[in-house]
């Protein structure tokens, strides 16, 4: 079996003339909490999209828990173990948080039927341990386009944890949030990752939430990968440091 849980090998893709990754390999070990950096335009959502299905490499392998996964569908992968969640919430607004829930457990079950009478006492138990898990359960009967960012966010997430994953993509988890809310969604990604064995992959602008909870941190540039490594050593990197024009990182 592959000791990797991810092992990306020379991943391109191009847009017309621009080419958004280049030749980027990427290995990522069962229980980590890691961290994909970046500028604007530095292949991090090129680099999501390839992994999750959504694009199609030109060139270059994905192997997921030791399957190749590189053509495979979004659906097939989802179902096969890896989740993401959006930085643009695909929640549906107009149904409560149970609801939400509730729904995304039936499609992962594969029991989907109608939502308000033969589905109504379905999954019930699952759901109530997923809202709890992700300190929903105070708003569960709450319309999902009324609430805060934050708990849309943590909504978004669980739906994510709704097909249990093995392997968990976040797409700038804290967008959008107060400093209160980030901090306590955050808390919730490492206590997913320490508590439950989650192995979790997430980019984000936010260099104190970046450096302050993931382990490992890599960094893409121009679509190409330029460093690997502990928070420490990337913040020493002085191409790094190069790339992001004095900012602190």
């Amino acid at each position: 079996m592959n000791e990797y849980i991810l092992d990306v090998q020379g991943l391109c893709k191009a847009f017309g003339g621009l080419q958004a990754t280049t030749e980027v390999s990427y290995r990522m070990g069962q229980g980590e909490l890691s961290a994909i950096i970046g500028p604007n335009g530095a292949g991090k959502s090129t680099f999501f999209n390839l992994i999750s299905g959504f694009h199609r490499p030109d060139k270059g392998q994905v192997l997921f828990k030791g399957a190749d996964i590189t053509s495979w569908p979004p659906y097939r992968i989802a179902r096969f173990g890896m989740s993401r969640a959006f930085q643009v919430s695909n929640i549906y607004p107009m149904l409560t948080t149970y609801q939400n829930v509730r729904q995304a457990i039936l499609v992962q079950q594969r029991r989907t039927m109608d939502l308000f009478r033969r589905a109504e006492h379905l999954a019930r138990k699952e759901t109530v341990q997923l809202l709890e898990v992700t300190g929903l359960n105070e708003h569960h009967n709450e319309i999902a386009g009324t609430m805060s960012q934050g708990d849309k966010k943590r909504l978004e997430l669980a739906l994510a944890l709704a097909i249990k994953p093995d392997l968990l993509l976040l797409d700038e988890p804290t967008a959008g949030m107060s400093m209160e809310e980030t901090h306590a969604t955050m808390e919730l990604v490492a206590d997913l990752n320490r508590e439950m064995g989650v192995t979790i992959l997430f980019t984000e602008h936010d260099m104190p939430v970046v450096f302050g909870y993931a382990r490992r941190l890599t960094v893409l540039h121009q679509g190409a990968l330029i460093a690997d490594g502990s928070p420490q050593e990337v913040r020493d990197n002085e191409e790094v440091q190069r790339v992001y024009l004095g900012e602190e990182v």
